[in-house]
């Protein structure tokens, strides 16, 4: 079916390009070397309603959908990586609850999200079970009107930061692995949640990445998603509709990474002419300039679709599940080989920290990990063929 972006998305790109250039870009390199969380840029996404644009109007967002958010991200991907994961994050963390929540949960979690007032994180990855979703160990026993956590969860982007986690557990051990999943939102503070190790990361350093620890954690009964047994069916399709935004934010590193190499290209000179002249590094920026149309195209194909379908339990398309699949493995891969090649153009200069070319190397690493493996796709691809 045919895609393209209406006249508000085209001035919704140009304003957030603008914001990023303006804003965001001044300081990435010092948000990539400190680690530190930065709520500066929270501040900036919340004033501009950039929370909310994949939410409905119902519940304080603009309803813009999930195009429009891979727009935002991209356009802040080609400058900090880092701010970028702040938007893919929240998208990741609050889509269980708009695929399962009831409207009561729906109510009371969703207008903080589409504000920004409240951050959110997903409560999934173990240090058992990456890949393996079912192989979670983390329990979750009910016990009258409350269901009490037991657990440890790894690599989970911005829980030290977030106001609500989607936790996955097992409620029921005895059943298939993936039969017995829930899932369950535990909110910051409650007794026996802690935050252990924060990890140090090759790549978007200016994002939080923490150890979750649950620890006789309680949670009312309320805060269970549909039903016992729906987790892994809900991780599933949140999965399917978020690697969408991953892909987004992979071609903005790489969009941003090309057009930095086009810029130095044009004014470095080498053997008395400026090296954008030479045809081999000409060659290597089409070739560049081409693999980004494609994952760029084939991401928002995805995401024109994906904006079609309702935010709820039904079963997706086979078609539709290996579209988000195929641009989330071809986005990534392009962004770690056009950045590769973005520092090569540079030489020695796209080697050291003075320039962002190495720092786009790094961040684009992990496009091809988080949401699932580059390998983990080739399996979704695979197995609707």
């Amino acid at each position: 079916m045919p895609y393209g972006l209406t006249e508000d998305q085209i001035l919704l790109k140009e304003t957030v390009a603008r914001i990023a250039k303006d804003k965001i870009a001044p300081g990435a390199q010092e948000r990539d070397e400190s680690e530190e969380f930065p709520w500066d840029m929270v501040q900036i996404l919340r004033e501009n309603g950039f929370f909310g644009v994949d939410f409905p109007e119902r519940y304080g967002g603009s309803e813009m959908g999930l195009l429009s958010m891979c727009l935002v991200i991209e356009e802040i991907a080609k400058v900090c990586a880092s701010t970028s994961v702040i938007l893919l994050v929240h998208e990741l963390g609050s889509t269980p609850i708009m695929l399962a929540g009831s409207e009561e949960q729906k109510a009371r979690y969703i207008p903080s999200l589409a504000s920004g007032e409240s951050l959110i994180a997903f409560g999934l990855t173990e240090p058992n079970a990456g890949s393996d979703v079912a192989g979670i160990r983390t329990k979750a026993q009910k016990k009258g009107d409350y269901y009490v956590i037991e657990g440890r969860k790894a690599f989970i982007s911005h829980a030290d930061v977030a106001s609500y986690i989607c936790v996955a557990a097992k409620t029921d051990p005895n059943t298939q692995p993936h039969k017995g999943i829930s899932m369950l939102v535990v909110e910051k503070g409650t007794p026996g949640l802690t935050i252990g190790k924060k990890e140090h990361k090759m790549g978007i350093r200016g994002s939080s990445t923490v150890e979750v620890i649950l620890e006789e954690v309680v949670v009312p009964k309320e805060n269970l998603l549909h039903q016992e047994g729906a987790g892994f069916h809900i991780i599933m399709k949140t999965l399917d509709i978020t690697r969408i935004p991953v892909a987004a934010q992979a071609v903005g590193i790489a969009q941003g990474a090309l057009d930095y190499a086009i810029r130095y290209s044009k004014e470095r000179t080498q053997f008395g002419q400026p090296i954008f002249q030479f045809q081999g590094l000409q060659w290597m920026m089409a070739d560049m300039a081409t693999q980004i149309e494609a994952a760029r195209q084939l991401t928002y194909k995805a995401a024109s679709e994906y904006q079609k379908i309702t935010k709820d339990l039904t079963r997706l398309p086979k078609e539709l599940v290996r579209l988000s699949a195929m641009a989330k493995l071809f986005a990534a891969e392009t962004a770690m080989k056009v950045t590769t090649d973005a520092v090569q153009i540079l030489g020695g200069y796209g080697y050291i920290k003075e320039y962002p070319l190495e720092r786009m190397m790094r961040d684009a690493k992990i496009t091809q990990i988080y949401e699932g493996t580059s390998q983990i796709q080739k399996i979704v691809i695979s197995s609707t063929l």
